[in-house]
């Protein structure tokens, strides 16, 4: 039998796989078991997917309750929400046969025409986007699904602060409506921006206001985090000293995706028998980001100059603050308009992250490249 390694970088596979988040774990369910709708807000790739994942299967979810995971970080307007929002749905109740799916496909009358079925009779969501003519009827469709189906349902929606940017002006409170109405389904709404999630959920002016419960994801412990990865190891023959993983941790500030992904290497490149040490950390890293150059050159070619100077500045900072001050103007040869025009950009398209007015590059591995290039 194949070993797998036992560093996902990709989806969830298994409690077996899984680090820590016990208490974070028990909490959502307990929320969402108990008829609340819960902001989860973290940074991205934290590792908020692999927790609500982790927990739609357990036992007293899985067994009770249909669970969907929606994602709708690409979505630009309420069509392509909705587009997103019914292909999630019915790729997760395909699997449970007709009955199940057949009373989703039975509520979608403005969308019954553009189903298509495989030779096996499953139905397949390859519609184009243009077969959503009207997404304010096919949403009242899906939410009179999620209220007649015949067990309660939780959905998971990632990266719903994109709702706020949609041209739309009314998208969250036609969902406000709907959700409050809707008594048989229970939310998790996952964000990574946090001030965008904040003001969703925490203004008295916005429709969703005080009407979830709010779980702050953090960094797994260091020192849970050194023993899960030392486990693995030793049980598959290897070792690994504390010393590295700490040097990982720190490194990539204990996000979960980046320790993963370095520790998945750092196990591929040691056999069974040897010691992992700490020398091998910057090859792997060295590795990654050399398999990662020419997309990132490619990103960077497509900024603007403006907003390449001030991601550059914002790299050499590390974490940035006051980004208009003339200390920061002067230290980076920038004017203040330059840089509130480029900061904008930079945000939007996630190449800088900002957190309680600290500015940073959001993906680790384009920040070390960027270094590496800087010299």
């Amino acid at each position: 039998m194949v070993k797998i390694n036992p560093f996902v970088t990709n989806g969830y596979v298994s409690a077996k796989y899984f680090c820590d988040r016990i208490s974070e774990a028990e909490m959502l369910t307990r929320y969402i078991t108990n008829g609340n709708n819960v902001a989860l807000i973290s940074p991205r790739r934290l590792g908020k997917t692999g927790l609500i994942e982790h927990c739609f299967l357990q036992k007293q979810i899985k067994n009770e309750y249909y669970t969907f995971l929606i994602d709708i970080y690409a979505t630009k307007n309420l069509q392509e929400f909705v587009f997103e929002f019914g292909k999630g749905i019915l790729n997760s109740l395909k699997p449970r046969g007709k009955k199940t799916w057949g009373l989703f496909l039975s509520c979608l009358s403005s969308l019954r025409a553009s189903i298509s079925f495989d030779f096996s009779g499953s139905p397949s969501w390859n519609l184009e986007m243009g077969d959503i003519k009207t997404p304010t009827i096919t949403l009242d469709e899906i939410f009179r699904y999620l209220e007649q189906a015949d067990k309660p349902c939780l959905v998971s929606i990632d990266e719903f602060q994109v709702i706020a940017k949609y041209p739309e002006n009314n998208v969250e409170a036609i969902l406000r409506t709907h959700i409050q109405h809707c008594t048989n389904v229970k939310f998790i709404y996952a964000g990574s921006q946090r001030h965008m999630m904040g003001e969703i959920f925490t203004n008295p002016a916005r429709p969703f206001y005080q009407s979830t419960a709010i779980m702050d994801l953090r960094p797994i412990d260091i020192h849970v985090y050194t023993q899960f990865i030392k486990k693995h190891f030793e049980e598959n023959g290897k070792e690994i000293t504390e010393e590295t993983i700490h040097q990982i941790y720190r490194r990539f500030e204990g996000v979960t995706w980046y320790i993963q992904f370095v520790a998945n290497l750092l196990y591929t490149m040691t056999a069974p028998g040897e010691i992992c040490t700490i020398d091998k950390v910057n090859i792997a890293i060295d590795n990654i980001l050399a398999q990662l150059g020419f997309t990132y050159s490619s990103l960077l070619f497509q900024l603007p100059p403006k907003q390449k100077e001030v991601l550059m500045a914002i790299c050499k900072e590390g974490k940035a603050k006051e980004i208009t001050s003339s200390k920061f103007l002067k230290t980076y040869k920038l004017t203040a308009s330059s840089v509130q025009g480029a900061i904008k950009g930079l945000l939007d398209k996630d190449f800088v992250t900002c957190e309680l007015g600290e500015y940073s590059i959001y993906d680790k591995f384009f920040e070390s490249w960027l270094k590496n290039m800087i010299g």
